[in-house]
């Protein structure tokens, strides 16, 4: 029998209001998105899958502490709120823990995404 909590609860369980509660927000959303959906600590972050293959990941940003979507086959998709950065197959999402998650455009980004597993 396994004692403790997991490292991927951990993960949303430890920072602190408001981080917290969009983190705890955004995991909802991305396990009830799609039934292909699976959830999976990987790399040392929550990972998303889509029938099984990388799809999306959840992470905090040193610098500011927003929360951001990472979307695995973000280059492919041409979206406002995605940004590059140094990233050459992905883009992320910030999202501003002090504002209203904005769903439409996380759901948008992620029917886009779905289309390249297809």
């Amino acid at each position: 029998m396994e004692t403790g909590i997991r490292a991927i609860d951990n993960f949303f369980i430890q920072p602190a209001e408001p981080l917290k509660s969009s983190l705890e927000y955004l995991r909802y959303f991305l396990n009830h998105y799609n039934p292909d959906v699976t959830e999976e600590w990987k790399y040392r972050l929550p990972f998303y899958y889509f029938k099984g293959k990388m799809f999306c990941y959840l992470w905090i940003d040193k610098n500011s502490q927003h929360p951001y979507i990472g979307i695995v086959e973000g280059g492919k998709i041409d979206h406002p709120m995605l940004v590059a950065g140094d990233r050459k197959r992905m883009k992320v999402m910030y999202i501003d823990p002090l504002q209203d998650i904005p769903v439409k455009d996380i759901k948008e980004v992620l029917d886009m995404a779905v289309k390249h597993y297809k």
